[in-house]
């Protein structure tokens, strides 16, 4: 068994109304290893000035650990079909929207990976198939029941 863990801090600043809702969102959330990242609610949610655009969020934070799972899984799946893979990118999204009872919910993530292999791409079909069983034993993919769907991986020699 692993534990992981992460500390979360907020404050109410000077002069702001906690009653009326009128306070700031923008916390700070520490890991073990040390990486602070400046967080917030989102702008979506929570209207400026009272949440911070250039911070991130929880809902970025919920598709950044699926896709960051993702690509860990995938690298490791394609270093033992013995693959070298040069580079990685992806621009995944998530959707919010209500879930089947109605409560509003991150249904749905797409992710769009660009691999850059050193050499010869593998097939359509066995970069499917590295996908796959990426998604099949990512922790976090495990963990959750939302949608993820992989499109179109896109693979360069």
């Amino acid at each position: 068994m692993a534990t992981y863990t992460a500390q979360v801090a907020w404050a109410l600043g000077e002069g702001e109304d906690f009653a009326r809702g009128r306070y700031s969102r923008a916390h700070i959330l520490s890991f073990d290893g040390g990486a602070q990242i400046a967080a917030s609610s989102s702008p979506h949610v929570t209207p400026a000035p009272w949440s911070v655009e250039s911070a991130v969020d929880p809902e970025e934070m919920f598709v950044a650990a699926v896709a960051n799972c993702h690509m860990l899984t995938f690298l490791h799946k394609a270093r033992e079909a013995g693959l070298r893979v040069l580079g990685y990118r992806d621009h995944a999204v998530g959707v919010m929207e209500p879930n089947a009872v109605g409560r509003l919910a991150i249904t749905r993530i797409t992710l769009r990976p660009e691999v850059i292999y050193d050499g010869a791409a593998p097939s359509t079909e066995a970069s499917e198939a590295l996908h796959h069983a990426a998604h099949r034993d990512c922790f976090i993919a495990n963990s959750i029941t939302t949608d993820v769907q992989v499109e179109g991986s896109a693979a360069v020699g």
